[in-house]
């Protein structure tokens, strides 16, 4: 075989070489964006979903607001339920996963002033395992695989320490049956009934005082760290025991303590 032979062969192999090498680097490019990128676009699909829903419970917050206190006839809202379901559970319902919390309001002499239990509308994402449930007012976010909750946005409570009054607005959510929406949903709701209107007059030394409550959560759909921080940090109670706080209304001059009830019928989801 003489030299041109040789060079000819030798050139065939280096382009065969080059072939495979640039082949190889595809292969591999592909299957590390496989490997690392697609799970991270995964995730980033999740979280977004999950922080859209944030948005959505809190449009759906202040259309409760606006029903209960600016006397609105009704709200409707077109959103997007993107990973997961939205789900409306009365209060009164037996269906799995309903129970949400009891808050209970008596006096020094155990003579309950209100009890309540409120139903709530929740959304449960399947790819985060993460539940956000509007309820009593609130918003709030749970994690399903690890214990612990958090206050996304807070209820219309309050405590006046210069006057010594307590407001607090108890509202239930309920519906005719039980509602789940996936993909594009829209929410009407509705006030129904006349609210609910308690208020107490507390003299300077009234052997009623201290006021208690007693907030009790179901062990499956549990948000007590949440509310913990809000009736400890934000209205400034005191805790006397499991689920037991004492409200911040003074005995060393007169206190007033104002309860409302609002109910909020979901009519559609």
């Amino acid at each position: 075989m003489n030299n041109y032979d040789r060079a000819s062969d030798n050139s065939g192999v280096s382009e065969s070489i080059g072939f495979m090498l640039i082949f190889s680097i595809v292969i591999a490019g592909i299957g590390l964006v496989t490997l690392y990128g697609y799970p991270m676009l995964l995730q980033q699909q999740v979280s977004a979903d999950e922080k859209i829903m944030e948005k959505n419970m809190i449009v759906l917050q202040n259309d409760i607001k606006s029903l209960a206190y600016k006397t609105v006839p009704f709200k409707e809202t077109s959103l997007k339920i993107g990973g997961g379901s939205l789900t409306v559970y009365d209060s009164e319902s037996n269906a799995p996963s309903s129970s949400t919390s009891t808050i209970s309001i008596y006096d020094s002499n155990n003579n309950y002033i209100t009890s309540f239990h409120p139903g709530e509308l929740r959304y449960e994402s399947v790819s985060s395992q993460t539940d956000i449930s509007l309820q009593d007012g609130a918003v709030v976010l749970r994690p399903r695989i690890q214990p612990g909750s958090v206050m996304l946005a807070e209820p219309r409570w309050f405590y006046d320490g210069k006057t010594n009054i307590m407001v607090i607005n108890l509202i239930n959510i309920t519906s005719e049956e039980l509602m789940a929406k996936e993909g594009i949903g829209t929410v009407r709701m509705a006030l129904v009934g006349e609210p609910y209107y308690n208020e107490t007059f507390f003299p300077v030394g009234d052997p009623r005082l201290p006021i208690n409550m007693d907030y009790t959560t179901d062990s499956a759909q549990n948000y007590s760290v949440a509310w913990d921080n809000y009736f400890t940090e934000k209205l400034h109670m005191t805790p006397s025991g499991t689920g037991i706080y004492r409200l911040p209304i003074n005995s060393t001059y007169p206190g007033r303590l104002v309860i409302k009830k609002f109910e909020v019928e979901i009519q559609s989801i």
